[in-house]
């Protein structure tokens, strides 16, 4: 064939490729079957000037009037910062517990409306309470990641049914099934400073401190020090991709720890007490301009009792625990500042959008009107008195203690609010400080705003910075309605419309809706601080009216001068509870928790790390442990079963060879049994019957040790746990991560062969 011939067919072939690339055999994207005849894909929806990088920061159970950037005596000098080149939100709403605000933050829905009603901890079987966020609602990092994010969350998560955090899944509701590239931190609702319970991914893993900075170095540090790692790592290999990074730490929630150096800092700093510090804290919230000039100061509940009222000795351990609080706060705000360095160090500070929530409620409640030194001993009604909270004094915040401040000052650090924590009702428990920094769009620095705008928000409002239209479906899922409104225009304007207007709120039966500057609210009757909890009071509790417009902290009920108004308004609760699956209301947490059913539990080899709901339900009744293990010829030291921490719990193990089992009733008794002789080398049956006393909830019991059938110890156990050990730590088997309940190092893992592990239940 001539040259002339070759040519004409390989014109004629070219054309028939192109003619085919139109068809059937069409290559998406541009792409050809060689790199040279290829075309990188358009960016999808690309804003005009790079996207932003987005931190996304959220604290736990911080209230309006604690951070010193919102009138409080805490220093935060690194929201001092943010707020110094952004703007001050001074209206936004928050649900009243850290479930709730968490899944309507990263889905821009009501939290009923994708199923967390409560904490994943009290889920329930009813549509808005299940705690399963279903796939409708896809959250947005799997959208920006989509678009082109690097995605990674550090902390607390708290968004898993307690029922799937298990090592066998499912995964769906994991942070790295749910969007996000990289996850460190923990699942629950709070973990231990010094011996955290963390996953990486989906992995356990155990914090271990630098090199002679066992006493001092907590998970605060820890987690900065992670994110750090990822930002520096991710700009380094590719600078010009944006992240979006979720950062919850899990301060300032119990328990309350701290470095000594920390806690030492505020020493003195709270003698005046709770009802002084709202007093000051007002007057600094006036001057600062983070609440209008004729806001009044709401007045202390009759519930709550008045500092002058303490003893000289309740007074120094109060104060002592508010120190703790403040240490805590002041500390993890000084490590986000390490963050936040860190993103400086990369060059795009300035095209971050950083959005700093201080509160995923108002401060908490729970920690009763004495405050406590152990918060499970105090859940399980462990008796602890001033006097012995005073001879732990020094030991408090640190390693081995468990603390949580009085309500006191919870109602205080809500300043100057009604209540907190769990009263979804009021706006001390929903209204919390946030701050949004922006430098390369945010012009008018240090301004406030006081639009209400509401946690829901937020997704749409990132997704709008970042050039990124909500998608209609969602890996194939068509998404159900966004409840959240862009607030970008007040990045802009200080005076930029309200374009929040409606805003329901419910929690464990604490209810309020807002609509164009009224709000009407009708609290429970039940007390964070009160156990049991009691049902019928709910139908007690008035409706209370407000008109937000002229009365900032709910101050004025005009209940009883405006009845239609009210009326209208509970309708209009109605009709929002209606269409966000709020119903049936339940102000109770007692008998939520689901348990694993049976009567007989088998554990092959090292597994575990279970919470409650995955929990045998071992208490208050009598139970046989039963260890299967083969002991090599030099010895094998470990845990074989442990729940609980080193605040309480109990753990069957081997050290020097001989089986031992403790049972710590929350650090105000320790009993123990240890068998006299070492196991020999090969097979042996370890057994610990628990022979509960009955007659009520956590009554003594006898623990007898046996080895191969044959009594080797027993010990008398005066009083046990009523409903868990531990809501942070976990069940484990062959070792005790995170925290220790015997006196070891965890995670102690069993060094011998572990065949197997038995519990069975005694019928009730």
């Amino acid at each position: 064939m001539s040259a002339r011939g070759h040519l004409a067919r390989l014109l004629a072939l070219v054309a028939a490729v192109v003619a085919v690339g139109a068809g059937a055999l069409a290559l998406t994207h541009g792409a050809g079957r060689s790199a040279r005849a290829s075309e990188p894909a358009a960016a999808p929806d690309a804003p005009a000037g790079p996207p932003p990088n987005v931190l996304i920061v959220l604290l736990d159970d911080q209230g309006y009037g604690q951070s010193s950037t919102f009138g409080g005596l805490i220093p935060t000098p690194t929201m001092d910062r943010l707020a110094a080149q952004g703007l001050r939100y001074t209206r936004f709403q928050v649900t009243a517990l850290c479930s709730p605000t968490r899944a309507a933050l990263l889905t821009g829905r009501n939290n009923h409306a994708v199923n967390m009603g409560v904490i994943t901890n009290w889920a329930t079987d009813n549509p808005g309470y299940n705690a399963a966020i279903p796939k409708s609602a896809a959250m947005m990092p799997e959208i920006l990641r989509q678009h082109g994010y690097s995605t990674a969350a550090f902390g607390k998560w708290h968004l898993i049914p307690e029922r799937e955090i298990s090592l066998a899944g499912p995964f769906d509701h994991w942070p790295t099934h749910q969007g996000f590239d990289y996850f460190y931190g923990f699942l629950n609702g709070e973990t231990n400073q010094w011996r955290p319970e963390l996953v990486e991914g989906v992995t356990p893993v155990e914090m271990v401190a630098p090199p002679g900075r066992e006493d001092d170095y907590t998970l605060s540090e820890h987690l900065a020090d992670k994110a750090i790692g990822w930002i520096k790592a991710q700009k380094s290999a590719d600078p010009n991709r944006p992240f979006f990074i979720y950062y919850a730490p899990g301060a300032s929630h119990a328990p309350l720890q701290a470095p000594k150096a920390w806690i030492d800092r505020f020493r003195g700093k709270f003698d005046m007490g709770w009802d002084a510090y709202r007093e000051q804290v007002f007057a600094r919230q006036k001057a600062l301009g983070v609440i209008p000039p004729d806001t009044q100061l709401t007045p202390r509940p009759r519930e709550i009792p008045a500092w002058s009222s303490l003893s000289p000795e309740q007074k120094k351990v109060a104060a002592r625990l508010m120190e703790i609080y403040a240490a805590f706060t002041a500390q993890n705000d000084h490590e986000l500042g390490r963050v936040i360095d860190a993103i400086a160090v990369t060059g795009q500070l300035d095209n971050t959008l950083i959005v700093y929530v201080a509160g995923d409620n108002g401060a908490s409640l729970e920690g009763g009107l004495n405050g406590t030194t152990n918060l499970m001993g105090a859940l399980n009604g462990a008796p602890e008195t001033t006097a012995d909270m005073l001879a732990r004094l020094d030991d408090l915040g640190g390693p081995h203690s468990l603390p949580h401040y009085p309500v006191g000052w919870a109602w205080a650090g809500n300043t100057p609010f009604q209540w907190g924590k769990r009263i979804g009702s009021h706006l001390g428990g929903t209204r919390d400080p946030m701050i949004v920094s922006w430098p390369r769009r945010i012009r008018d620095r240090g301004g406030v705003r006081y639009q209400f705008q509401n946690v829901t928000d937020l997704m749409p409002t990132i997704l709008e910075a970042a050039g990124v239209k909500a998608p209609s479906s969602v890996n194939g899922v068509p998404q159900q309605r966004i409840d959240g409104v862009s607030m970008t225009p007040t990045f802009a304007s200080a005076r930029a419309p309200e374009t929040r207007t409606r805003q329901y709120a419910e929690m464990l039966g604490n209810r309020s809706i807002y609509d164009h500057g009224w709000m009407a609210a009708a609290r429970s009757g039940v007390l964070p601080w009160v156990f049991p909890e009691r049902r019928e009071l709910m139908a007690r509790q008035p409706w209370e009216l407000y008109d937000l417009d002229h009365d900032y902290s709910e101050a004025r009920d005009l209940a009883a001068a405006n009845p239609r108004k009210l009326k209208a308004m509970q309708a209009l609760f109605d009709r929002e509870a209606r269409a966000n699956h709020v119903y049936p209301l339940n102000p109770v947490t007692g008998g939520r928790q689901e348990r694993p059913a049976g009567l007989h539990f088998t554990w092959y080899g090292r597994s575990g790390h279970s919470f409650v709901s995955m929990t045998p339900p071992f208490e208050n009744r009598s139970h046989t442990i039963t260890a299967y293990v083969d002991m090599p010829a030099e010895g094998g030291d470990g845990v074989l079963i442990a729940d609980g921490a080193e605040s309480g719990g109990f753990s069957l193990f081997v050290r020097d060879g001989r089986p031992t089992y403790v049972y710590n009733y929350f650090q105000r008794a320790v009993s123990t049994v240890t068998a006299p002789q070492r196991l020999k080398p090969g097979p042996a049956k370890i057994t610990l019957a628990f022979v509960y006393d009955g007659g009520g909830l956590g009554r003594g019991a006898t623990a007898i040790l046996s080895v191969d059938d044959a009594e080797v110890g027993r010990v008398r156990i005066p009083a046990t746990l009523t409903t868990a050990f531990s809501y942070e730590d976990t069940f484990d088997i062959g070792e005790d991560s995170a925290s220790p309940v015997g006196d070891y190092r965890s995670p102690f893992p069993f060094a011998g062969g572990l065949r197997r592990v038995e519990l069975d239940l005694a019928p009730r």
